[in-house]
């Protein structure tokens, strides 16, 4: 009997103790609260693309340029080009909308302005034939330099890829008061390419329209930083595909296409904001 009660004694007092440690406290979470927001973005871009092969074909002519060079043509950096609203448009530009369907998934709609320039003098294959009254009239065949009397060719107003998209974040860091993050993305876009391509061919007046020729779709990944909940600097690389097989060549009534496909690489890095309406 005595030790029954000296057993219920120490159970008491080891109960009673226990009961006086404070249970602890789970850690506070920090996490991003952006579903049903918006999100504006404008930034910059500088581009790198393969050879390709283009195709030109008109009433009097049928060529094909093989693995033919391309460079981007960005702006001299300067408050003038890329900041004066009259010119904001001119530079390599990216233009992109969102909605935060959950905290860490967006859809998006963009513009990425691109700019495409034919590298002029070099020495490639030209296959096809030409009856247009020139000094190139006759069959081609082998290496031929490209010489401006003989084409230019760029889309320089530019290569236009109006788009939509999809972004998955996760989020790298978030501050306790909430007022700074730094978040990964990955995510992909599809669109039509509405290019203002410059091409000069013999002695035919070149296009200056804009025009659906095609289409472009492309895979991305990048980082962010949320500055005061709202103000946003990201940084994003990718890397697609695009195809453009109705090319305008020449002024309006003259009959005249071009079509080439390539892949490119494009990095940019966009300021914008995240809102709520």
């Amino acid at each position: 009997m005595t030790r029954l009660l000296i057993s219920i004694f120490v159970f008491s007092g080891l109960s009673g103790l226990k009961a006086q440690i404070p249970a602890k406290t789970p850690p506070k979470v920090f996490k991003t609260n952006r579903k049903g927001q918006f999100y504006g973005a404008w930034g910059w871009n500088r581009d790198a693309y393969t050879n390709s092969t283009l195709h030109l074909r008109g009433d009097d002519y049928d060529i094909t340029l093989h693995k033919m060079k391309a460079h981007d043509k960005p702006s001299e950096v300067s408050y003038h080009n890329y900041l004066e609203p009259d010119r904001i448009t001119i530079p390599q530009t990216n233009l992109r909308l969102g909605y935060f369907v959950k905290d860490n998934l967006a859809i998006t709609f963009g513009v990425d302005h691109m700019k495409y320039v034919m590298t002029q003098d070099q020495t490639i294959d030209v296959t096809g034939s030409i009856t247009r009254t020139s000094s190139y009239k006759g069959e081609l065949s082998g290496p031929m330099v490209i010489s401006e009397d003989f084409l230019t060719f760029e889309h320089t107003d530019g290569l236009n890829l109006v788009n939509i998209g999809v972004e998955k974040y996760a989020n790298f860091h978030q501050s306790k008061d909430n007022q700074f993050s730094i978040d990964g993305l990955a995510g992909g876009e599809l669109g039509v390419m509405i290019p203002k391509t410059n091409a000069k061919l013999l002695d035919y007046e070149r296009n200056d329209e804009f025009h659906v020729s095609g289409f472009g779709a492309l895979l991305k990944a990048g980082i962010g930083f949320t500055f005061f909940k709202h103000l946003v600097l990201k940084s994003e690389l990718k890397g697609g595909y695009i195809n453009m097989w109705d090319i305008i060549l020449h002024e309006k009534g003259v009959n005249g296409k071009g079509s080439q496909d390539f892949l490119f690489v494009q990095g940019n890095v966009l300021l914008g904001f995240i809102f709520k309406i």
